[in-house]
């Protein structure tokens, strides 16, 4: 059985090029080609950084970027995954399965192809990067802080989606193995409210500054390609809709996506023996007080993915994201002292096999509902 771990691996593998050669052969940006187009012409304005960087280095931005700068980045996000895995938990013939469950999960990887372009993956990667480098000095917080409001320039939803996750890591992973200083406690709450202010002032001055057919013929004079602009460029009004717009068009598209949520809770089921192997990593730890922390942590992400939710409809995303940190917590509480080890899901498990198997052939989650 050890063997046909392995090829649950190739599958997963293959399913991911699968699914880029599909989507560069297939699928026509819409609003991801106008997020590369959208730049600071206009003055500041909310998810422009990395147009804007663009726009330093090209004058038009062609349809494929949205592939090129997507998959480049998906495929630097599983090289420093795979690289996290290895420090956690060894690749070894024991550790295959629970390889499978988590980077074969259509949470992660397989979703973050069907969504190339999106900039979800973003805040993965820099969840990761700060599980990979060392926690052993402030610099680590600052590095965390930083990094979280470029993301939030990148796109303010990272305010909920990933800088909650961010900020548990850094919780994790420095002030619960080591005592902060005075210093250290009044400099971290103090980039907390920089990050937050951050957060109401893109909402307060990071509109657009034009009209909107001012806006709409700048994003033209950026794009190649007439064909894809006449599918792209209805997108452009997202720039211009408040909070409470799209407040109202989530509450519209509830009920359709309430539909489906069955299959979110079967998806989770269908990773039964890993969750099964996260609530025994946090029973194993070796202090209550970390335990308590570590399970309020977790809450304080998931209650983050609902306000999303209730803002935005695009569901598929935001449980990926959801099921995503979590995996990630995952290795930031390997990183905490453990009474005992954990067994890992054992490679001879026929049942843990199945289920794999079963997420192996599930392509994706989706984007706005499954599929």
């Amino acid at each position: 059985m050890k063997n046909w771990w392995r090829w649950l691996i190739a599958i997963n593998l293959g399913i991911l090029v699968i699914g880029v050669l599909m989507k560069v052969v297939n699928d026509v940006p819409n609003l991801t080609y106008l997020h590369l187009l959208v730049d600071y012409h206009f003055g500041f304005i909310k998810r422009a950084l990395i147009g804007e960087l663009l726009s330093l280095f090209m004058e038009k931005v062609p349809p494929s970027a949205v592939f090129a700068l997507g998959s480049a980045i998906i495929a630097v996000t599983l090289l420093l995954y795979l690289r996290l895995f290895q420090n956690t938990f060894r690749f070894s013939e024991a550790s295959l399965p629970l390889f499978v469950f988590i980077a074969g999960s259509p949470f992660f990887f397989k979703n973050f192809v069907k969504t190339i372009g999106y900039f979800d993956v973003y805040g993965c990667a820099l969840a990761i990067v700060l599980l990979l480098v060392p926690a052993t000095s402030f610099g680590f917080v600052i590095l965390a802080a930083t990094g979280s409001m470029v993301l939030i320039l990148v796109h303010h939803l990272h305010t909920l989606l990933y800088v909650p996750t961010i900020a548990a890591i850094v919780i994790v992973r420095f002030f619960l193995v080591r005592r902060p200083t005075r210093f250290e406690l009044v400099v971290s709450a103090a980039l907390a409210v920089a990050i937050a202010a951050e957060f109401f002032l893109m909402q307060v001055g990071g509109v657009v500054r034009a009209t909107p057919d001012a806006f709409r013929n700048y994003l033209l004079s950026r794009m190649t390609d007439g064909g894809t602009a006449t599918e792209s460029i209805s997108n452009y009004l997202v720039w211009f809709r408040s909070a409470s717009e799209e407040i109202t068009t989530t509450l519209g598209e509830l009920p359709a996506n309430l539909s489906v949520s069955w299959f979110y809770v079967l998806l989770v089921v269908l990773h039964a023996p890993v969750v099964r192997y996260f609530r025994n990593s946090i029973s194993a730890l070796a202090s209550q007080e970390h335990r308590r922390i570590v399970v309020a942590l977790l809450v304080a992400i998931s209650l983050c993915h609902l306000v999303i939710f209730a803002v935005v409809y695009d569901y598929s995303r935001w449980v990926s994201a959801w099921a995503v940190c979590m995996m990630l917590m995952l290795h930031a509480i390997k990183q905490l002292p453990a009474a005992h080890a954990v067994p890992l899901i054992a490679p001879d498990d026929k049942t843990a096999f199945r289920l794999a198997a079963v997420l192996t052939l599930i392509p994706r989650v989706g984007i706005v509902r499954p599929f």
